[in-house]
C-alpha cells in the first residue's frame, strides 16, 4: 500500500511540475520579476534617466534673497541632485537657453508681500520639487521682511532654525510602536502577499485535480486500488510540496534579480536597502527574527496543510470544476480577511478582538506574527496559536476523512451544500 501511496503522490506531483505550463509560467516569473526589479535601468537604457541632476538657476533682483533662499533649500532632505547656481544675465536670455533640466527662479521685491517670485521651466517639474522650492521662498520672504522690519538679527536667527523636538515616549513597550507603523505599511504587506497568493494557489490546484479526477471518472479506478484516506493524502503532499517549491523558485527569482541590480548598481534606485534596515533595527524587529521566522514557517506549513484538506474535502462534494467554485469562495473569503487584518492590525491596538483573532485558525498565520511585531502578543500567544492550528489539523484529517469517504464518489448533481451536509451527517 506504500508503493502505491507514493506512486499516487508522486504521479501528482509530477503532473503539477513536469508540464510544460510550470516551466513556461516560472519563465515568465523570472523574467517579470527582473525585469520589475531592475526597471530604472531599463528606463535609462531606452532614454529615461532615474537619475537626472536638476539645476536651479537664481536671479536675485532683490541683492539680498539668493543666501537666504539657498539656505532654506539645504535645510530640505527630500531632495538629491540638485544644484543651484546665481545668475546676474538678462532673464530672456537665460529662457532661451533653458535646458530640459533647468528650472529658472526669479526673486523680486515687493513694497506690501516684500517678495515675489517666478518659477519658470521648459517643461513641467514633478510636484515634490515644485513643493520644496515654493516652501524655500515662503520662508526666504519671511526673513526678508523681518530684516526689512529690524527685527533683532540673534532673534531672527533663532526664528529661522528648525525647531529641536526631543522625543520621550514613557511606555518603554511603545517605544517601537512609530517605526513599526512604518513596517507594517510598507514592507510587510509586500513579504505576505506572495503568502497569501500561494494559499489561493493551493486551495485551487488540490480541488481542481479531484475535480478533474470525477469529472473524467477516473476516481472510480484509482479509488478501487488505494483508499480514500490514501488518496486525498497524497492531493494534500503532492500540492503542498508543489507550493513550497513554488515558493522557494520565487525567493530564487527574486535574489537573482537583486543580484543583477547590484551588478548594474541600480538596485539602490528602487529600494534603499540602508535605510530599510534602519528601520527594522530602530523598530527592534531585527533582535525579534529568531523567533518570528521559525515560528512563522511552522505555521504557513500548517496553514497550507489546514487549507489543502479543507480544499480536498470541499472537492470531493462536486462533480464539476463549476461546483468547486461555488465551495471555495468562503476559504477564499477567510484568507482574504486575513491578509487585510494582518495589514490593519495596528488599528486594533489593544483590542481583545485582534488578540483572539490571533488563535482562529486560517486566520492566525496572518495575525499572529504581526501581532508579535508591533508587541500587542508574545512568543506565548504564538505558541499557543501553534497549539491550536495543529489540534485543528488533526481534528480536520479525522473528521474530514470521514466525509471524504462518503462524497469522494457521489456523483449526485444536487445542491453541494445539502450534499456537504448531508455526508457529514452520514459520517457521524
Amino acid at each position: 500500500m506504500n508503493k502505491k501511496f507514493w506512486y499516487l503522490t508522486k504521479l501528482s506531483l509530477n503532473k503539477k511540475i513536469k508540464t510544460k505550463w510550470f516551466y513556461i509560467t516560472n519563465i515568465i516569473l523570472a523574467i517579470a520579476i527582473t525585469l520589475l526589479v531592475n526597471i530604472s535601468s531599463i528606463i535609462e537604457f531606452f532614454g529615461g534617466d532615474f537619475e537626472r541632476e536638476t539645476n536651479i538657476i537664481v536671479v536675485d533682483n532683490t541683492n539680498n534673497s539668493f543666501e537666504i533662499f539657498l539656505n532654506n533649500m539645504s535645510l530640505n532632505d527630500n531632495l538629491e541632485d540638485i544644484t543651484i547656481t546665481k545668475s546676474n544675465e538678462n532673464i530672456d536670455t537665460l529662457k532661451e537657453n533653458l535646458k530640459e533640466n533647468d528650472l529658472l527662479v526669479v526673486i523680486n521685491s515687493d513694497s506690501v508681500e516684500y517678495l515675489k517670485a517666478e518659477v519658470i521651466s521648459e517643461n513641467s517639474i514633478d510636484s515634490l520639487t515644485y513643493q520644496v522650492i515654493i516652501q524655500a521662498l515662503n520662508s526666504t520672504k519671511t526673513t526678508v521682511g523681518m530684516i526689512s522690519e529690524n527685527i533683532d538679527p540673534s532673534m531672527l536667527a533663532n526664528l529661522s532654525q528648525n525647531i529641536t523636538v526631543d522625543r520621550v515616549i514613557l511606555n518603554e513597550e511603545a517605544k517601537t510602536d512609530e517605526n513599526m507603523n512604518l513596517v507594517m505599511s510598507s514592507i510587510f504587506p509586500t513579504l505576505i502577499l506572495p503568502f497569501f497568493m500561494l494559499i489561493i494557489f493551493l486551495v485551487q490546484m488540490v480541488g481542481g485535480e479531484i475535480c478533474e479526477e470525477k469529472t473524467t471518472r477516473s476516481m472510480e479506478i484509482i479509488i478501487s486500488n488505494v483508499s480514500p484516506k490514501m488518496h486525498l493524502l497524497s492531493k494534500i503532499i503532492a500540492s503542498n510540496i508543489f507550493v513550497i517549491v513554488q515558493g522557494l523558485l520565487l525567493i530564487l527569482y527574486v535574489l537573482i534579480a537583486f543580484l543583477i541590480s547590484d551588478s548594474l548598481g541600480s538596485v539602490s534606485n528602487i529600494i534603499d536597502f540602508g535605510g530599510i534596515m534602519n528601520t527594522l533595527s530602530d523598530s527592534g524587529l531585527i533582535d525579534k527574527l529568531w523567533i518570528i521566522i521559525p515560528i512563522t514557517l511552522i505555521m504557513i506549513l500548517l496553514s497550507f496543510i489546514a487549507y489543502s484538506i479543507v480544499a480536498g474535502i470541499l472537492a470531493s462534494m462536486t462533480v464539476n470544476i463549476e461546483d468547486f467554485n461555488q465551495l471555495q469562495t468562503p476559504i477564499m473569503l477567510i484568507s482574504m480577511a486575513g491578509y487585510y487584518l494582518s495589514i490593519m492590525a495596528a488599528m486594533f491596538d489593544g483590542s481583545l478582538f485582534i488578540r483572539i483573532i490571533s488563535y482562529l485558525p486560517f486566520l492566525s498565520v496572518f495575525i499572529s506574527p504581526t501581532l508579535f511585531i508591533l508587541g500587542q502578543i508574545t512568543v506565548v500567544d504564538m505558541l499557543i496559536s501553534v497549539v491550536i492550528l495543529i489540534l485543528f489539523v488533526w481534528i480536520l484529517l479525522k473528521s474530514g476523512l470521514k466525509v471524504y469517504k462518503v462524497g469522494i464518489l457521489n456523483y449526485s448533481s444536487g445542491n453541494v451544500w445539502k450534499k456537504f451536509a448531508s455526508a457529514f451527517k452520514k459520517s457521524e
